[in-house]
């Protein structure tokens, strides 16, 4: 094949036109160099929806801890949390901490 018969090839034509050309240079530079780029789009992306599970995880911790605070209003649940959480206990009274061995026997 001739360099006249390459150049006259209908592939090589649409390739060479300067429009192309420019729009190829355009969509690497906006894929790969510029400030803006599809790469640094993906990582925003990517950081935006961790920040969106984030949010919601706490969210969910804020109702949870809302309902806790709720049932603290009353003494009797005042009471039991504070037994079951922080192992306390009335004057005269004993506590026995019962803890059990997970380990497993091979």
């Amino acid at each position: 094949m001739t360099f006249k018969q390459i150049k006259e090839n209908k592939f090589v034509k649409i390739i060479t036109n300067k429009y192309v050309i420019i729009l190829i240079v355009f969509i690497v530079w906006m894929t790969f160099w510029d400030e803006n780029s599809f790469l640094n789009h993906r990582e925003l992306n990517n950081e935006i929806e961790k920040l969106e599970d984030a949010n919601s995880y706490y969210q969910k911790q804020i109702d949870t801890d809302s309902k806790i605070i709720e049932n603290l209003n009353n003494p009797d649940s005042m009471e039991k949390y504070a037994r079951e959480e922080y192992k306390m206990k009335k004057k005269n009274e004993d506590i026995y901490i019962i803890e059990f061995d997970t380990v497993e026997k091979e």
